[in-house]
């Protein structure tokens, strides 16, 4: 098992940054891929960025240039550095984690809120 608490969200105005974390705890060394995803308001929950074992990464086409995916093993911590922000970027956060066994594990959310 696996568990995933994120946190850093909040209310940030338009091109502003915030710099959002999620730590893993349980099972992690059995952890190859860890995302980020989003839902706004009335919208479907979209990928936002992966990281993978090897520290690749990939991200939305919506934030390529603003939002940075890292990882810091020692800490078992994912951050998501989001820069120029803009309104629709307003949305529930989650953080997603899967295993090498194929098990995926969600966070339960950081709600981020960018005013115009």
């Amino acid at each position: 098992q696996v568990q995933l608490v994120e946190s850093g969200g909040g209310l940030v105005q338009a091109g502003g940054s915030l710099r959002l974390s999620c730590a893993a705890s349980g099972s992690i060394a059995s952890i190859n891929v860890m995302s980020w995803h989003r839902q706004a308001p009335g919208k479907k929950r979209e990928l936002v960025a992966t990281i993978n074992s090897a520290a690749g990464t990939n991200y939305a086409d919506s934030v390529k240039g603003r939002f940075t995916i890292s990882r810091d093993k020692d800490k078992n911590t994912v951050f998501l550095q989001m820069n120029s922000l803009k309104p629709e970027d307003t949305a529930v956060y989650y953080c997603w984690a899967m295993s090498t066994r194929g098990n995926d594990y969600w966070g339960q959310g950081t709600r981020v809120t960018v005013s115009s």
